[in-house]
């Protein structure tokens, strides 16, 4: 924008300094050319006198002065066709004046202008004296003036784009404040704000942006408190599913629902935790994928026991750490072994492996079921009547370490999830 914006001031500078530069240099050469002329009648009409009183001999010698003294070629027509001075033939504007057809003539010849003049009185008739302007006369001095004329248009072009030089860095330094704001703004930094600096269109646009920013973290700010408060709610349902899990007769039963019971108020118990004090700064955390694995394996493999499927599980020897909080791993995981139960029939077998890939750690979930669409990964979508957000949840938790979620298929059918989680933040 600044070097546009110099260029456009150049551009105006040079038309304007055209416009009124090349004007004056055609009048300037104009003043010359007329100074010389009128030098060259003043001093062809100072002979007018001697001409028409003097004889013969005395203008030839006042011509040849005159001729000397001023550098130019003079001529004197006598009446009887005697030329006096410089030999000069009779040029149409000299024909003219004797006839008696004019007093004063300029006319325009190769070597110059020409000067003549008509000189009545004599007894013999009239007389004409010629003198030619040559052309260095006439642009005597015009382009040394031509050239301080250029140099002064290119100074006056020169501070034209200082001048727009220093407002375009004003106008570049306020819109790059406003870029590296509304950068910062995209990167979750919602404490960013634009300085009051600038135009007055600039000033408004800051505030604006401002008053954006302030109007996003009051309502993340909401938002997380109404999340909170949604997810302290789930507390009081807890605790009577709690209750009635300890009231079971049998024991094993007991044991299970109040494990579940459990893992579920902890997970109620993080999002509270997430909702209320996490902020942008906050770490990824680190999380042994192994252990974490392990257990929500562990977890749904009684359901799998209950429904008939068979668990094919490789792990890694461990620790594998990830850039993942726990929460979010385990949560990640659940969403792709819940899709396993809900989107293939009961006895349908399924695997899970976890393995180091470099500096990755790749988590994949294969199925022997009908498959999964493409287009599922998108938040919201879903093929089978679901809320459509366990394969997002598993795809952000994948991208905030730095990896990614891929779907495919088994090469003898079936669905294969892979997620690769990358390695913690230093």
């Amino acid at each position: 924008m600044r070097a546009r914006l110099a260029l456009l001031v150049a551009a105006v500078s040079v038309l304007i300094v055209i416009a009124f530069l090349v004007p004056l240099a055609l009048l300037l050469r104009g003043a010359v050319e007329d100074r010389a002329t009128v030098r060259a009648t003043a001093d062809a009409q100072s002979l007018a006198p001697v001409v028409g009183t003097a004889d013969a001999d005395t203008v030839r010698l006042t011509v040849e002065r005159l001729a000397a003294e001023s550098g130019r070629p003079v001529s004197v027509f006598l009446p009887d066709g005697a030329v006096l001075g410089s030999s000069s033939p009779v040029t149409p504007a000299v024909a003219l004046a004797g006839r008696g057809r004019g007093q004063s003539l300029t006319a325009e010849t190769s070597d110059g202008r020409e000067v003549v003049i008509a000189v009545r009185g004599r007894a013999d008739g009239t007389a004409v004296i010629r003198t030619v302007v040559p052309h260095a006369e006439m642009t005597e001095g015009v382009g040394r003036a031509w050239l301080v004329l250029a140099l002064l248009g290119v100074v006056l072009v020169l501070i034209a784009l200082a001048v727009a030089d220093r407002l375009a860095r004003t106008l570049v330094r306020s819109i790059g404040e406003l870029s590296a704001v509304s950068h910062r703004l995209a990167n979750a930094e919602l404490d960013a704000r634009v300085s009051s600096a600038g135009p007055a269109e600039l000033r408004e646009v800051g505030g604006a942006l401002n008053h954006l920013a302030g109007r996003i973290q009051e309502l993340l700010v909401q938002e997380r408190e109404q999340v909170a408060d949604l997810s302290h709610r789930l507390r009081t349902p807890l605790t009577a599913l709690r209750l009635e899990a300890e009231s079971l007769r049998d024991p094993q039963d007991a044991a299970r629902v109040t494990g579940a019971v459990d893992g579920l108020e902890r997970a109620v118990t993080g999002l509270i935790r997430q909702t209320r004090w996490r902020t942008p700064a906050d770490g990824a955390g680190v999380t042994d994928a192994v252990a974490t694995v392990t257990d929500r394996v562990a977890f749904w493999s009684v359901l799998a026991e209950d429904t008939g499927r068979s668990v094919d599980l490789e792990l890694a020897p461990g620790p594998l750490p990830v850039g993942v909080p726990a929460d979010e791993l385990a949560a990640a995981v659940d969403a792709l072994l819940g899709n396993v139960f809900a989107h293939t029939p009961d006895g349908t077998p399924f695997a899970v492996r976890l393995a180091p890939v470099g500096d990755q750690v790749v988590l994949t979930v294969a199925d022997e079921g009908p498959g999964i669409a493409a287009e599922s990964v998108r938040r919201g979508a879903s093929q089978a009547g679901s809320t459509g957000l366990g394969l997002d949840i598993a795809r952000r938790a994948a991208q905030a370490s730095g990896g990614r979620l891929e779907l495919g298929e088994r090469p003898g059918g079936g669905a294969e999830v892979v997620l690769r989680l990358g390695p913690p933040k230093a």
